[in-house]
């Protein structure tokens, strides 16, 4: 396939959104094999399948590297305790938050989780995502945990769509649990993973590390587990106060450290030295109605590179779009439209330890979409307004 007439955003870093004027992409199988100016397509190319973009904006396939969308039930409930003065905090203590929604992830099969699941996911496929993050955490025992993972790795089958899967037993103490955290994650959390591990159900780990669920201690033996097993780690961090979660992922050498609200100067160095993606979530933000904002621009100083996701779960961020989450990351957090087009494809992808994709670059995933507008600005810029055109997911057009 060959798309030609087009406006590239290739994010080569070299130029703001690598920009490449009526550029050309050659696709072969599932892997671009030529990107270049629409006058100097090879011969041979010229005889596949063409598509002429017209001129329109042709960026790599979206990614979106934190999601929860696998879950049972809702929680507009709480949606409305909040606007009547609840704090999260007070939500989750009173019983509900995560716990609420293990209660009905428990009760649900997997078919049906499988329906309401792949709704949320075709909404994210209709703006251009081609990679998703799904995370489990909703189980909180061994049955229900493996029962969410095996939901997402049917969406892969189900839909075109790549998905990697995040292991999050340390998402909450469960109810039966609730005096003895140390005890479920030694008897339940670490035994569930090994279960997840063995039936290959498992593409890094994740934990909350935070005062309403597990201290850094509690995370280091569930990340020690992981790596022995050569598992990748990923960490919810400093979300809601700051325990030294973002330094315990960078010394995990973590893919990524999440949310990051109360993250500092030394956290950011650290993940800087690590190698850590701050993966910044504006949708619990603005859902949760907080006001600690990311340290962005500590995060530009120590040069953390920044991804972005919609983080999609009942509770904090019911949110099923990841460009109004670029636009919220500009509008609220005051990041650039290129630094949040970068966080949504190239620095997403790095999230999840993907370098194959995210860039329209030769050799990379064959992954792209095709958007109504004349600048990549306006991605980030519109509110409630889809402009993708076409979707192109491993080489073809879906």
């Amino acid at each position: 396939m060959l798309l030609t007439n087009a406006k590239l955003a290739t994010m080569d870093s070299s130029l703001t959104y690598g920009l490449l004027e009526d550029g050309a992409v050659w696709l072969e199988g599932e892997s671009i094999s030529w990107v270049g100016k629409s006058s100097d397509t090879p011969a041979r190319a010229k005889s596949d399948a063409i598509i002429d973009c017209e001129g329109r904006l042709v960026t790599p396939g979206l990614v979106d590297c934190h999601t929860h969308i696998v879950f049972g039930g809702n929680r507009a409930n709480e949606f409305e305790m909040r606007l009547n003065g609840a704090s999260y905090e007070e939500v989750a203590r009173a019983g509900g938050g995560i716990v609420s929604t293990v209660s009905a992830t428990r009760a649900a099969s997997e078919a049906s989780l499988l329906v309401d699941a792949l709704k949320r996911v075709d909404a994210l496929i209709g703006e251009g995502v081609t990679t998703i993050e799904i995370k489990s955490g909703y189980g909180l025992d061994t049955s229900a945990e493996l029962k969410m993972l095996r939901v997402a790795r049917e969406i892969a089958s189900q839909r075109m769509i790549d998905v990697k899967t995040s292991f999050l037993g340390a998402h909450a103490v469960p109810a039966e649990f609730s005096d003895r955290p140390d005890h479920y994650i030694d008897k339940i959390c670490i035994p569930a993973l090994n279960a997840a591990h063995r039936e290959g159900l498992v593409d890094a780990v994740d934990g909350f590390c935070e005062g309403i669920a597990f201290q850094p201690e509690q995370i280091r033996r569930i990340f020690e587990n992981a790596t022995s097993m050569g598992l990748a780690v990923k960490l919810h961090a400093e979300q809601l106060s700051n325990l030294g979660a973002a330094q315990l992922a960078a010394e995990f050498s973590a893919l990524s450290a999440d949310h990051l609200e109360y993250a500092n100067d030394v956290d950011a160095a650290a993940m800087a030295d690590a190698g850590t993606i701050a993966v910044i979530l504006p949708g619990a933000y603005y859902t949760l109605r907080e006001t600690k904002q990311p340290p962005i621009d500590t995060f530009r100083k120590h040069k953390v590179a920044m991804a972005l996701a919609t983080d999609c779960n009942p509770g904090s961020s019911p949110i099923t779009s990841l460009l109004l989450t670029m636009n919220m990351a500009c509008t609220l957090f005051s990041m650039t439209p290129e630094e949040a087009l970068r966080g949504a494809t190239k620095n997403g992808a790095l999230a999840l330890g993907l370098k194959d994709r995210g860039a329209i670059a030769e050799g990379a995933r064959a992954d792209l979409a095709i958007w109504d507008v004349e600048t990549p600005a306006e991605l980030s810029y519109r509110i409630g307004f889809n402009p993708l055109h076409k979707r192109i997911y491993a080489g073809a057009v879906a």
